[in-house]
């Protein structure tokens, strides 16, 4: 253990498998007590208990993003435990991908209870405890579709586009009092929605080879690469990147398509 993030408190939601579970491993490595905020009992019960076995510290707390209610316990569940904090990575989100017209209220509601909403509600419980210690770092997980627009994925870019626009007003309302807040902006990672989504078609190997050859390197991302760019962004490595965006996608996003 190298100690990038030794002493620091995280809070990570969506951490109980994919990006999420990937980034709580990494700042466990490093020396954070992980708070493991997840909706699903079992798989976020079972990610803390993993992290206990390795040595790290850990605390799950079932947590509903779109409900503020749960956001703010888990932040207090988080200070009554560890007694401050320092990082919060917004991770948790939903895909929901539809033709416009054919997006019910409920299904607009869905994903901007989460993808949106969720993440607000998280930060709002978190900046008093980070404004009153004079610091921290607040990671919001947005998405290549933060930043472009690929047809029948709506409202989900919608949802994305307003996560980055959070980013930067959050970042610069409170970079004067030493709050960070930054973005990651995953492309495909090979995750276990993403095997679950190729295991729908009749030749899965051949939907899989088809995302491959989406990108330059001809692979997608894996979990472990984007739980290092939010490490990075976390620690304090990063003490001027500030409102920012780092897209992860190995250059897809700027490909030149005919």
């Amino acid at each position: 253990m190298s100690g990038r993030l030794q002493d620091k408190i995280a809070i990570v939601t969506g951490s109980g498998r994919g990006i999420g579970a990937a980034i709580a491993q990494a700042f466990a490595r490093e020396g954070a007590a992980v708070v493991i905020a997840e909706r699903d009992a079992e798989t976020g019960a079972s990610m803390a208990s993993a992290l206990a076995a390795q040595g790290g510290r850990s605390l799950f707390v079932r947590t509903d993003v779109a409900d503020p209610i749960a956001a703010a316990d888990s932040v207090r569940q988080t200070l009554a435990a560890f007694g401050k904090l320092d990082i919060l990575v917004n991770n948790a989100g939903i895909n929901v991908f539809h033709e416009p017209l054919a997006t019910t209220d409920e299904e607009w509601r869905r994903c901007f209870a989460v993808d949106l909403d969720g993440v607000w509600h998280m930060c709002k419980a978190a900046l008093p405890a980070m404004l009153a210690g004079g610091a921290g770092s607040i990671v919001n997980i947005a998405s290549s579709h933060s930043t472009t627009i690929i047809p029948d994925t709506f409202p989900y870019p919608v949802a994305k586009h307003g996560l980055l626009g959070l980013t930067r007003s959050l970042g610069i309302q409170y970079a004067a009092k030493g709050v960070r807040v930054n973005a990651i902006a995953p492309g495909y990672i090979e995750t276990d929605i993403a095997r679950d989504y190729w295991a729908t078609f009749p030749d899965p190997e051949a939907e899989r080879r088809k995302a491959y050859d989406l990108h330059p390197p001809k692979r997608i991302g894996r979990p472990d690469e984007v739980a290092m760019t939010a490490l990075f962004l976390a620690s304090d490595e990063a003490p001027f990147i500030n409102a920012a965006s780092i897209a992860i996608d190995g250059g897809r996003s700027v490909l030149y398509h005919e």
